[in-house]
């Protein structure tokens, strides 16, 4: 628990309070406390080590411009890319998968959820941006190609949240951790890269809860395809609510 805790301390020292001395201090105790404990959770603590350094040397911003989404996407795809490489080439361990044709059909309790997402996320979601002001941390998107750009950040950060934090660092935690540990742990490195984002104020009070109930969906669907749709589902609303805040004049469909 050591080890896995330091690296969730690291991360939220890395991305929340921007101290690098320290985080990256953290992120060597770890797996330097690792090194000694168990050779298997240190080989899989470097794989998240790795990922938090690469986001850590990129800004996390909600910066819609060409430039910086094509590197803060090209750092997301290292951070979830060479894990999974490490884990299924080198290691050979498959430990990393992202499970999308299961063979399994969705429950009706896993059905009903959807749109229940969509409900949860029309009461909350315009209270907490427009409420807070923390739609400012996000432009306006006034023209079509930068509606366009909001759209695709905002849903594709959406999937590489669930590749990163759940089919990566909640799978290799999971497999030293209680499911319990291994979850909490992971949905302070999930709340601390969305803090970094520009969800401040109250944000991590549903966020992290959030977290946590994606990787246990996880556990018990096996299914990224589903943890994705529910992500998508809430981004969608968010995406709205962000158009709207900055230009009340369109959409507008929310109560607040």
């Amino acid at each position: 628990m050591l080890p896995a805790g330091l690296v969730s301390l690291a991360g939220f020292t890395l991305l929340v309070l921007h101290q690098p001395l320290i985080g990256y201090g953290l992120l060597v105790l770890a797996l330097a406390v690792s090194a000694v404990v168990d050779r298997a959770l240190f080989r899989d603590l470097l794989l998240v080590a790795f990922s938090l350094t690469v986001m850590s040397l990129v800004p996390i911003t909600t910066d819609i411009s060409v430039d910086h989404m094509t590197v803060m996407g090209a750092a997301m795809i290292l951070a979830v890319g060479v894990p999974y490489a490490v884990s299924r080439f080198i290691y050979r361990d498959h430990a990393i998968t992202f499970p999308v044709r299961t063979g399994q059909p969705w429950t009706r309790a896993e059905k009903w959820y959807l749109p229940a997402v969509l409900v949860i996320g029309y009461a909350l979601l315009p209270v907490y941006m427009l409420g807070t002001g923390v739609y400012a941390n996000w432009p306006a998107a006034d023209e079509p190609g930068e509606v366009a750009r909001l759209f695709v950040g905002t849903n594709g950060l959406g999937v590489l949240d669930e590749l990163f934090f759940i089919c990566t660092v909640f799978a290799l935690l999971r497999r030293h951790l209680p499911r319990a540990q291994a979850n909490i742990l992971q949905a302070v490195l999930f709340t601390s890269f969305l803090w970094e984002l520009g969800f401040h104020a109250w944000a991590p009070f549903f966020i992290f809860p959030f977290a946590l109930l994606q990787a246990f969906i996880f556990t018990r669907t096996r299914s990224l395809s589903y943890i994705i749709c529910v992500h998508l589902l809430f981004d969608f609303v968010l995406f709205l609510v962000l158009i709207h805040a900055h230009n009340r004049a369109w959409i507008d469909i929310f109560v607040w």
